[in-house]
């Protein structure tokens, strides 16, 4: 299947970048014309989820509707469009000397492997990301996806056949160990693991030789400055807590300025959190100020992924900036406050792949990004952070053209003398 991919890329590569447009944009109708067959293969799913008694953050994540096949196909759309500009793109030239050119382009990573858990949604976006930078891709998904899966890879193999490159995408099954395909560094050239903290760091972990893309926790904060607007904040808490608390860009842990203990604040928060069924727990500045507080958390290291959340009070944005570098995962962090100074001192000082102001940590998405889709968000510092989408996928190689020259050429007192003079790349 991995050799199969290389081919796949290749052929992939080979074709003009308006055909893998149409490629990707007939995955994208496929999505929605054969919606009733999704449905009634991710019902069995479920069904097989919920008699195993599967927790219901994990269900959500498994469950697709019209309305998630509705946003995924404009996803596509997006990436189709974006994926005429992908491969081959001149990042820069160079006139080296008279008749001497180098131009540095963008080409496929190779063969991608994304492991991904519970969520069926990712295998088309995935899939599109991999067709729109002409990667090889093996995919292998949950077993407690599996019907949800082979029906979406049909779909990916439907749209691939029309380019001739149907082996490009694989689904590896269910049956192979990670282990194993995690030691084919000769066949697989970037991982890339989508689900649980606990299947990121296993991945890191047991892959020797094969880099791995991705974060393991999102531990995302919102910190409310007390020069605010009560009425953005709560939309913005109740937004980055409550709209889908399984994601990894949902607050895990609120941070609010001392002085919202007694201006009434705290208690309209933590009662809107409660109202949203969201269970609180206090950080040690908080609980050592309450008599009846929440109860304390027992971490605040802690990806709830559910509703839950900790509160810790803090004396100012400094001490904010402190404990999100202490207690943070790098992923997503958020200030609300209406002074555009010490935002912009959050927003230079919080080391993290996404850092807002006055916006919902929920954000942090490659379609909302206007990424089309995203292979997953990264908080690594090399090759990508963030969001991760097509642009992650590629790399470069340098194209150099000349005329019969010779290094010996340009010693000195030689023929050539070097310009090192930077062109346009529009003039090609």
């Amino acid at each position: 299947l991995a050799e199969n991919a290389r081919i796949g890329s290749r052929v992939l590569q080979s074709l003009q970048p308006e055909e893998r447009a149409a490629c990707i944009r007939i995955l994208a109708e496929l999505l929605l014309s054969k919606q009733s067959e999704i449905l009634a293969a991710n019902a069995k799913d479920i069904a097989e989820a919920t008699k195993a008694g599967t927790a219901t953050p994990l269900l959500n994540r498994l469950s697709l509707s019209p309305a998630k096949l509705k946003s995924l196909s404009a996803g596509l759309h997006q990436i189709a469009e974006a994926s005429l500009t992908n491969v081959g793109r001149v990042i820069r030239r160079t006139r080296i000397a008279d008749g001497l050119e180098l131009t540095q382009i963008t080409v496929p990573i190779g063969v991608l492997l994304v492991i991904f858990e519970s969520r069926p949604d990712c295998l088309p976006q995935v899939a599109a990301l991999a067709l729109s930078s002409a990667n090889g891709l093996l995919l292998k998904g949950g077993k407690e996806a599996v019907h949800s899966n082979k029906a979406l890879m049909g779909l990916v193999t439907e749209a691939l056949s029309t380019v001739g490159a149907s082996n490009a995408i694989s689904l590896v099954s269910t049956r192979e160990e990670i282990s194993d395909l995690l030691s084919m560094e000769k066949h697989i050239d970037l991982i890339i693991p989508r689900g649980s903290s606990e299947l990121v760091r296993s991945i890191q972990e047991q892959s020797q030789h094969i880099p791995v893309l991705g974060h393991a926790e999102g531990i995302c904060h919102v910190y409310v400055d007390n020069e605010f607007d009560p009425e953005k904040a709560l939309r913005i808490i109740r937004d980055s807590k409550c709209d889908y608390p399984a994601a990894c860009n949902a607050m895990e842990t609120l941070l609010i300025h001392e002085d919202h203990l007694n201006n009434g604040f705290f208690v309209e928060v933590c009662n809107m959190l409660r109202k949203e069924n969201v269970t609180l727990y206090s950080g040690p500045n908080l609980s050592s100020k309450l008599t009846f507080g929440p109860p304390p958390a027992k971490s605040l290291r802690t990806e709830y992924g559910a509703l839950e959340c900790a509160i810790e009070v803090v004396k100012n944005v400094q001490e904010a900036i402190d404990h999100i570098s202490k207690f943070g995962s790098g992923h997503t962090d958020v200030i609300v406050s209406e002074n555009r100074e010490k935002a912009t001192t959050f927003q230079r000082d919080v080391d993290s792949a996404c850092v807002f102001h006055n916006v919902s940590s929920r954000f942090a998405d490659g379609y909302r990004f206007g990424l089309g889709a995203e292979v997953g968000i990264s908080t690594a510092r090399i090759h990508a952070r963030g969001p991760v989408g097509v642009e992650g996928l590629l790399t470069t190689k340098w194209v150099l053209s000349g005329k019969g020259q010779a290094a010996s050429d340009f010693a000195e007192g030689g023929p050539c003398v070097y310009l090192h003079q930077s062109l346009s790349i529009d003039s090609q």
